[in-house]
């Protein structure tokens, strides 16, 4: 067996004196493991760097067996997601959400986003909303998909400000109101075709609305938490959108 993909590197672990198990999120075979033969030398472990891009060669006697990885560097990234705590911490939190799916099970579109995101991770209102649409997706191919695009009383797309935490479903401004302390807060930016920026006090409802979700649905009936990771990067997140405009983290230019 054997098959060549594009994937981003997740993590990797020890494996016997020189060799590492290597975890990836390929385009096309969803979250993957396979040994590197030699991982841990110092040729290799630039390229094991969690958020690279590889090229990725499996090989295995049969499909049900971890198999050995051939790494070719594409983008090496890792560097750079070292230098904000944002980048530090999403490339761990999102790690961590992939881990909730099924090895081996397509997520294209998941792999696509990861890696967008990587590529805007110090830019905190930008790495945040990103992040929290991830979070949503990931839901969304869990089975626990939130309906966000019309009330889930009245039909209407308008004025949509809650969410409800029973049903995951958007509920608008009147029909809301003599329950809204029962609600979630619907961040503007996720609106249909919403055109507002997110903030601070935004991204924190975001934040919110689906760790409420991510709780209830997946960590709780599998007797998980929710990764540390994330606390770390919604504080280093939020935290950098409160500081002046100037003091803000830059992305570093090659």
């Amino acid at each position: 067996m054997q098959w060549t993909d594009e994937a981003i590197v997740l993590g990797v672990r020890r494996h016997g004196e020189t060799s590492v198990i290597a975890e990836v999120m390929t385009r096309g075979r969803g979250r993957h493991l396979g040994m590197v033969r030699g991982g841990r030398s110092r040729a290799m472990q630039p390229v094991l760097q969690p958020g690279n891009s590889v090229d990725v060669t499996w090989r295995a006697r049969l499909d049900e067996h971890l198999g050995e990885f051939r790494l070719e560097p594409l983008e090496l990234r890792a560097g750079r997601l070292m230098e904000t705590a944002t980048a530090v911490y999403g490339v761990q939190a999102m790690a961590a959400l992939l881990r909730f799916l099924p090895e081996r099970d397509p997520h294209p579109h998941l792999y696509e986003a990861l890696s967008v995101i990587l590529d805007h991770l110090h830019e905190p209102a930008d790495a945040g909303e990103l992040f929290i649409r991830f979070e949503l997706a990931v839901l969304n191919d869990l089975g626990f998909g939130l309906d966000l695009l019309e009330c889930v009383a009245t039909g209407s797309r308008e004025n949509l400000c809650y969410v409800s935490p029973k049903s995951g479903r958007a509920v608008s401004r009147e029909a809301g109101a003599p329950f809204a302390d029962r609600m979630l807060a619907l961040p503007a930016f996720l609106g249909d075709e919403s055109r507002h920026a997110a903030d601070a006090a935004a991204l924190a409802d975001g934040f919110r609305l689906t760790a409420f979700f991510l709780n209830r649905h997946v960590c709780e009936p599998r007797g998980l938490e929710l990764a540390n990771a994330r606390d770390g990067f919604v504080q280093a997140a939020l935290k950098a959108l409160a500081l002046p405009r100037n003091d803000q983290p830059r992305e570093a230019h090659a």
